[in-house]
């Protein structure tokens, strides 16, 4: 009760910041003295694209892997027009596709750039049963298994760019505290992945749980390798995104109208998620 009153009321904690904290206040004392590389998933729009405008305005190359590459565009001006000397690369992919996500690992690879940072943030939310081109859920397979795959993929580029230059790479999964929602015995992988007895609600729930038992069992195999690449999954916290937006109806935009006091902004998003990344070269955890 008390952590919730302090979360609540944008108390400080021990590393001098608290929710209504911004990015910008969190990384402004950092600018790494290296060369390096993000990639961001879903950066177009909401939480990813205040990390990539951030991240970019402390000197990172970021990479914005973008399923629309106008809003991409548009997200490259922008964070151009704050940061001119800002190095964006885009490269389009879609996290529904397989095949697309396999394009997309080729041509970030054909770069022969390094990488330092790897964010799995994309995702979607669905009322009505959708299914991706593979005949896969629309929401497992956007928001878990992309990501899955685009992880795996790059995986070894990541640990080879720690080991060249001696800096722990970073991998976040986007998660949500609604993945508690989940109870164990409707998670089944058959049914998620066939949309069985759908519901939009319990789909994006178990897509998150789904985000932090990768990370888990991540953590476990690279720690067995003794990889100098570290991955969490994080709650960004109750942030105004069009995930939210896209929850419509009677019940739940009279919670949300309810709960408005306490979203935070996409600038005030969960501090971990830049101090994460951006500590790369210090020791630094809140």
């Amino acid at each position: 009760m008390k952590e919730t009153i302090r979360y609540l009321a944008g108390i400080a904690g021990p590393s001098g910041f608290g929710s209504n904290s911004t990015a910008e206040q969190v990384t402004q004392q950092y600018s790494p003295s290296n060369n390096l590389t993000a990639l961001i998933t879903g950066a177009t729009s909401g939480i990813g694209a205040e990390t990539a405008r951030v991240l970019a305005k402390r000197g990172v190359r970021v990479v914005i892997g973008a399923r629309d590459m106008k809003k991409a565009i548009k997200i490259r001006e922008k964070i151009q027009e704050e940061s001119p000397y800002a190095e964006i690369i885009l490269l389009e992919i879609d996290l529904s596709s397989l095949a697309s996500i396999h394009r997309f690992c080729s041509e970030f690879l054909a770069l022969e750039l390094p990488l330092n940072i790897l964010i799995n943030n994309a995702g979607v939310y669905s009322h009505n049963l959708e299914f991706s081109e593979e005949k896969i859920e629309l929401t497992f397979a956007t928001n878990y298994l992309g990501h899955f795959l685009l992880t795996k993929m790059l995986l070894e580029k990541m640990i080879d760019t720690s080991n060249k230059t001696g800096i722990q790479g970073r991998i976040i999964n986007i998660s949500s505290v609604i993945h508690s929602w989940v109870k164990r015995t409707c998670f089944c992988f058959k049914d998620m992945l066939s949309g069985k007895n759908y519901n939009g609600t319990r789909a994006y729930a178990q897509s998150k749980l789904a985000m932090i038992l990768h990370a888990k069992e991540m953590a476990r195999q690279l720690k067995a390798r003794n990889a100098r690449v570290t991955i969490n999954a994080i709650h960004p916290g109750i942030v105004r995104t069009g995930i939210i937006r896209a929850h419509k109806g009677l019940i739940t935009d009279s919670l949300f109208f309810i709960a408005s006091k306490l979203l935070k902004t996409v600038s005030q998003v969960r501090l971990s998620l830049k101090w994460t990344t951006i500590a790369i070269e210090f020791a630094v955890f809140i």
